[in-house]
């Protein structure tokens, strides 16, 4: 129920200079207060993935024809994709908030361009730079990829040496952005991922889109596998065995209509909330649920959630349903994530560890050094906060021991620019004893703009 209707009682962002109690007030400062809530009920729709929207996005763009986005992604990430291919000569008209009509290059950017020098720029976008740089290797031209300060703190070597083993030329400053690609003709490879990442995987796949033979990576845990079903809507080749995943080269993308289903990761958030609070009952409709992201449904099962999924059908190769989830009378349980779930799992784990102190016996999470290198420092993030929300953690170099039975007061949260701090401290703020500030809250605009909005529908005060 909107904020509006709750005596003022929800979320706002804080001018602290004018702040007095009980009133909500917009000013450009992002910081957002939240108050405890008494239950989550109710229902949503989600924007659109992200990682569906960042491929359909790049692949309509290097498709021929006209392809025409619904629900597309409305985080600044996606934004920052479509910028790019729009740079490199697709045209790209977005309708409203969440419709993007995109004209493909058939294959070839730039086409009619003065320069074959480009600068990019992908804001904060981690998975726009890793993927773009596999998708512009085989093409004629200098591609100068850029970014903001955190993601130029990000690694960019993991896609560097597959690349450069097809023949390519990339250049990087001490492993990270400025990445320069001198693009041309690359050879088939067969690589295996020394870390789990689809992005890693995703651009190596670009990359043999274009490449004569066949390439194929194959990973010791498998990863999210968006790409494989994106390239297929696309109406590309793809193999695919249990270790692996083989493309044949060169093949032409030709446009699709589609409806990207609703972000389950930031669903995540939502769910989390739902299940602190008995009595609760949240329904979630037109919820992407690919098996390779679906598995968060397990880990809250695993906690004592009721979870139900219904409408199941499917769009352009990927699941897509309703989840409706309420919460365990008897209080939430304990749980591990470890090794390949951990992979699985990893925008969802900061969530997770957040409102561990919740449950009765605490969440363990390890195989996670991932973490580290995200947006943030996300497991000395989630430390941190946790420990100023008053709650006791054990952190180590690839995850946390989160004990449960522990009782979280209201603080002021360090949000340290990263999106899924921000919403994943919000969540756990609403079961404290207390008001909560989350500072930075504007970072959840990178993936989520409309989150505090949503939050606040489904929060009961």
């Amino acid at each position: 129920m909107p904020w509006q209707d709750q005596g003022r009682a929800g979320f706002g962002t804080l001018n602290l200079s004018e702040h007095f109690p009980g009133d909500i007030v917009q000013t450009a400062v992002q910081e957002r207060l939240i108050r405890p809530a008494r239950n989550i009920l109710g229902s949503l729709r989600l924007p659109g993935d992200k990682s569906i929207s960042h491929r359909y996005a790049m692949l309509g763009a290097f498709a021929e024809g006209v392809s025409r986005l619904t629900n597309f992604s409305t985080g600044a990430d996606c934004t920052s994709t479509l910028a790019c291919m729009g740079a490199l000569g697709a045209k790209v008209n977005r309708s409203g908030a969440d419709s993007v009509e995109i004209t493909g290059v058939a294959g070839r950017v730039g086409p009619g361009a003065d320069s074959r020098d480009w600068t990019l720029d992908c804001g904060n976008s981690g998975s726009t730079m890793r993927m773009i740089s596999g998708l512009l290797a085989p093409q004629e031209g200098r591609f100068t990829l850029i970014g903001d300060d955190s993601l130029s703190r990000r690694p960019m070597e993991r896609i560097r040496k597959p690349l450069e083993a097809m023949g390519a030329r990339l250049t990087l400053t001490d492993g990270h952005a400025p990445l320069t690609i001198d693009g041309g003709p690359l050879k088939a490879i067969d690589y295996t991922t020394p870390v789990p990442s689809a992005q890693v995987k995703s651009s190596i796949l670009l990359a043999g889109l274009q490449t004569e033979g066949t390439t194929t990576v194959r990973e010791a845990i498998r990863t999210r596998d968006h790409s494989e079903l994106a390239l297929r809507a696309f109406g590309a080749r793809v193999a695919r065995t249990a270790d692996a995943v083989s493309i044949a080269g060169p093949q032409q993308l030709h446009a699709i209509d589609a409806v990207i289903p609703g972000d389950l990761s930031s669903a995540a958030f939502f769910l989390c909330a739902a299940i602190l609070f008995p009595g609760s009952n949240l329904v979630i409709d037109a919820l992407g649920l690919n098996p390779t992201r679906a598995t968060l449904l397990d880990v809250l099962t695993a906690l004592g959630a009721h979870i139900a999924v219904v409408n199941l059908e499917e769009q352009h190769a990927e699941l897509v349903g309703t989840v409706q989830i309420s919460a365990p009378a008897e209080g939430l349980g304990s749980t591990a994530v470890e090794g390949p779930l951990a992979a699985q799992l990893i925008d969802e784990l900061p969530v997770l560890a957040a409102i561990a102190p919740y449950t009765s016996g605490g969440i363990r999470i390890r195989g996670a050094r991932e973490l580290r290198v995200k947006e943030s420092d996300r497991i000395a993030l989630v430390a941190k906060n946790l420990r100023t929300m008053g709650a006791e953690v054990e952190e180590f170099e690839d995850g946390l021991d989160v004990p449960g039975g522990q009782t979280l007061h209201g603080a002021t949260i360090d949000a340290g620019g990263d999106h899924r701090i921000a919403m994943a401290f919000s969540v756990a703020a609403l079961r404290a004893e207390g008001d909560t500030l989350i500072q930075g809250a504007e970072s959840a605009s990178i993936s989520f703009p409309e989150f505090f909005d949503l939050l606040d529908r489904v929060a009961e005060r």
